[in-house]
């Protein structure tokens, strides 16, 4: 029996859309003999609708276009496809009005509908905000040249809750275990599992570790694209009961591969393993470019601009924009002031020439003493600082969005997740944009991707010369901040690790640095709040995932600081 995986790129809400994506699929199953097609996750709404779920028309519209869609697909294959399910019953009996649910169809008709067991909450995730959870384990039969078959489905998290290879459980119930124990031949599982780095490792492992365990294959089909900050990967898999990868999808693409179940001996046959990126570099920088090119196509843009400084961070962004729309739709701006170095627009122009995108220079020094003519009284008896600093940011994100309007171009902002992390950067300057494109990415990371690049893209003196935002006089970043080595390290610890300040100065960093960077990161969520979406790559990002408030007087120093106002770092700008 053949069954193939569709790992398809919806766009949220494009019902029509969506729908002509699993018929064609579907066509091409039928004229390849596959019995069994999978689609992702709410394949037919696209994956995370959020509150458009709060809309009863647009729930309508889903049911109506499944209806629709059950009628047209071809005879002779059975589609599973991801769809939203009322809850007729939560009037009456409480709960949400609706199921995360996959669709059985064949037929021309709608023969099973199969609900989500286990609904997460963490992270990015907030599913019981709408779903009501599954109350049984889900299973179907499916006839094939007079044989039946007992398939088991499952849906995105209800395979990651297995307490043997996590070593706990987060749920109650084990949907995969209870499969087992009905006797199904195999499990398949429709998911829109986001990406971050290094997370498909951790998949095939949990697969494997689960197909051994309940001594069944497994198949994986993933849901491909960028759906706001949120990138999915691909990567959908078979593994056979002796848990042998047996099938992989390729990676960040839309893709369709098939295997053979032998009824038999109750397995699969190997077929095509789509290589996996050679480097966390490379596997991340495919990430950014679909993530940049399906966010500006969805939103509807196919040119974008941002500003050139000559540094690496916006070297990156723009190789980036010009590996998914093409360096003809990517303009580069540099707008230098009487503080940038030659070879910062030297660099710039060389990054240009190597990447073949074009460019716009806008001097800014004229409109800086503008500013400085009408806030002279106001700011009279004062010393230049922070303020006249970030006025010349906030004039080139002035510049930056007047182009944007003019054109319809999308702008692209080029802080790194350092920056967004202790607030180096400016509101209404330099963080203005429509999308972030390395807002989740530690500035370690960018040099080590620029390197991986190569000086045929990224010049050499971009990533060998000291990072500067050049707002004065030989300013260094490492004027206001500690090298970013030590920086990255802190912050993975506070952030990712949910260390205490005491447990990271135990790991060897200075008490006095550590402080100061708890209270930056702090004190700097007001700028996060306000930053436009940024491309999720970590399993802990500025974005969905993230919530933390505004206001708070807490602050998670070490004791001695915390105990000892003489101590405490002082309040920064």
């Amino acid at each position: 029996m053949k069954i193939a995986i569709a790992q398809l790129n919806p766009t949220i809400g494009d019902l029509a859309g969506n729908a002509q994506q699993i018929l064609q699929a579907a066509q091409r199953a039928a004229s390849e003999g596959v019995r069994l097609l999978l689609t992702p996750e709410l394949s037919l709404c696209g994956y995370p609708p959020r509150d458009l779920l709060m809309n009863p028309s647009f729930v309508e519209a889903i049911t109506r276009t499944l209806l629709e869609l059950a009628e047209q697909l071809p005879s002779g294959v059975a589609v599973l496809v991801g769809t939203v399910e009322p809850n007729a019953r939560s009037l009456q009996n409480g709960g949400k009005p609706l199921f995360n649910s996959v669709a059985l169809l064949e037929q021309g008709q709608i023969l099973q509908i199969f609900h989500k067991r286990l609904l997460p909450t963490y992270d990015v995730f907030d599913e019981d905000r709408y779903f009501e959870p599954g109350k049984e384990p889900n299973q179907f039969t499916l006839e094939h040249l007079g044989q039946s078959v007992r398939i088991g489905v499952t849906i995105c998290e209800d395979l990651w809750n297995d307490e043997e290879f996590w070593g706990k459980r987060s749920y109650t119930l084990n949907p995969i275990a209870d499969l087992a124990q009905q006797g199904v031949d195999f499990t398949i599982n429709l998911s829109a599992s986001p990406y971050t780095v290094g997370k498909q490792r951790l998949r095939e492992a949990m697969l494997q570790h689960g197909a051994v365990r309940f001594d069944q294959p497994i198949v994986y089909a993933n849901q491909v694209g960028g759906n706001d900050d949120l990138i999915f990967d691909g990567n959908s898999v078979a593994v056979d009961r002796h848990g042998n990868l047996v099938c992989r999808a390729r990676v960040f693409e839309e893709d369709w591969v098939a295997i053979d179940y032998n009824p038999e001996t109750q397995d699969f046959l190997p077929s095509s393993v789509a290589p996996a990126p050679d480097c966390d570099e490379a596997e991340i920088w495919a990430a950014l470019v679909m993530g940049v090119r399906d966010y500006a196509r969805k939103c509807g843009f196919s040119k974008v601009v941002l500003g050139l400084s000559g540094g690496i961070d916006s070297a990156l962004v723009a190789a980036i924009a010009a590996a998914a729309l093409g360096a003809e739709n990517v303009l580069g701006v540099l707008m230098p002031s009487p503080y940038s170095s030659d070879h910062s627009v030297e660099d710039a122009l060389k990054l240009a020439k190597n990447i073949g995108i074009k460019t716009q220079m806008l001097a800014i020094g004229h409109l800086m003493q503008s500013y400085d003519q009408t806030l002279e009284d106001l700011f009279t008896g004062t010393e230049f600082g922070v303020a006249e600093e970030n006025l010349q940011s906030r004039i080139r994100g002035t510049l930056l969005m007047a182009i944007s309007n003019k054109f319809g171009y999308l702008l692209i902002s080029t802080g790194n997740k350092s920056e967004m992390a202790v607030g180096y950067c400016t509101l209404y300057g330099d963080m203005n944009g429509g999308l972030a494109a390395i807002a989740d990415v530690p500035k370690t990371r960018v040099y080590s991707i620029c390197k991986w690049l190569g000086s045929d893209i990224i010049p050499t003196h971009i990533v060998t010369k000291a990072p500067s935002a050049e707002l004065k006089p030989g300013q260094v970043d490492q004027d206001s901040l500690p090298a970013y080595e030590i920086l990255d390290d802190i912050l993975d610890r506070l952030i990712h690790q949910h260390q205490s300040a005491t447990e990271i100065v135990a790991a060897g960093h200075d008490q006095v640095v550590v402080d100061r960077v708890v209270k930056l990161v702090t004190i700097a969520e007001f700028k996060r709040r306000q930053a436009p979406p940024g491309l999720k790559i970590t399993d802990r990002a500025f974005g969905t995932g993230w919530r933390m408030p505004i206001a708070t007087k807490w602050i998670a120093r070490t004791a001695t600081i915390a105990n000892d106002p003489a101590k405490q770092p002082s309040q920064p700008v």
